[in-house]
């Protein structure tokens, strides 16, 4: 696909990562800094994405747009880029249910533009094997050409739109929804005076938990904010295959009691995220 300047909504860490991607294969990236935050806004300048002030500007300014926000914003976002007139290539890179894929799929192509279902699976892509982007759509392979030079790779995925999107859901499933359940157990652990014993076992069993459990949760925090909304969707989508979807529910309230940690430069003690967790028990720092 020939297109050198392409639109980035928005350029948060995981996002600033693809940006650099985008120009290792020589397309300019712009981005819209009305209503973005400073650190925002110092990471797209320490990148040199171009600034094309509005939405609107951006959305005339570039052929392609890749938008990568909070799944809870997917939606809006996609609805404001084609209420400012786009309408060329959309890359929907967020962790959204196929269901919600599809809509925005039948919503560009209502309108004339061009839609492709992605589903970003690794942390920030700045080392090569470690982060990929899944594409799916009509137009998956075309897009697929603009992330070529890496590091981020991309994988095309047979079928409709939402495949991509599905194969997000069920990977994070896991990844996140497990890091959720160990935090609560560890917390109801602790309100129940049992954690060492509990962590004992574990070591008895072999079991790694015994010194991983811990880091997990503390770390996982960075990102709990941003994670809440992708257990809704994954609860969504398990909802929509007939399982039940109380397992990510459950994961999106455990995030939810994390996300005041968002923006710590270091990762909170044990003791506060189960504090965080366990707000009515007082636990000593």
């Amino acid at each position: 696909m020939n297109s050198d300047r392409i639109g980035l909504l928005h350029p948060g860490e995981m996002g600033i990562s693809v940006a650099a991607t985008l120009q290792n294969g020589g397309q300019t990236v712009y981005w819209a800094s009305t209503g973005r935050s400073a650190p925002t806004r110092a990471r797209a300048e320490q990148h040199s994405l171009r600034d094309a002030g509005t939405l609107a500007a951006l959305c005339a300014a570039c052929p392609v747009i890749v938008s990568v926000c909070p799944p809870h914003a997917a939606e809006a976002v996609a609805a404001d880029v084609l209420a400012s007139g786009f309408r060329g290539l959309y890359l929907d890179a967020n962790a959204i249910s196929p269901q919600r894929a599809q809509r925005l799929a039948q919503s560009f192509a209502s309108a004339g533009a061009t839609f492709v279902d992605g589903g970003i699976i690794g942390g920030p892509a700045w080392q090569p094997d470690t982060t990929w982007l899944y594409l799916s759509g009509p137009a998956a392979a075309e897009a697929a050409t603009l992330f070529a030079a890496g590091p981020l790779a991309t994988i095309v995925l047979d079928g409709p739109a939402g495949q991509a999107s599905a194969l997000k859901m069920v990977y994070a499933a896991w990844s996140k929804g497990t890091t959720a359940l160990l935090a609560a157990v560890l917390a109801t652990a602790e309100a129940l005076d049992v954690r060492g014993h509990l962590e004992t076992q574990w070591a008895r069993d072999g079991s790694e938990l015994a010194t991983t459990a811990a880091p997990r949760a503390r770390r996982v925090t960075r990102k709990a904010w941003r994670f809440a909304g992708e257990m809704d969707e994954i609860a969504a989508t398990f909802g929509a295959a007939g399982l039940p979807d109380g397992f990510h529910r459950a994961a999106a309230d455990v995030y939810g009691r994390l996300a005041a940690f968002k923006g710590r430069d270091e990762p909170p003690t044990l003791a506060e995220v189960l504090r965080a967790l366990l707000p009515t028990t007082g636990l000593d720092n």
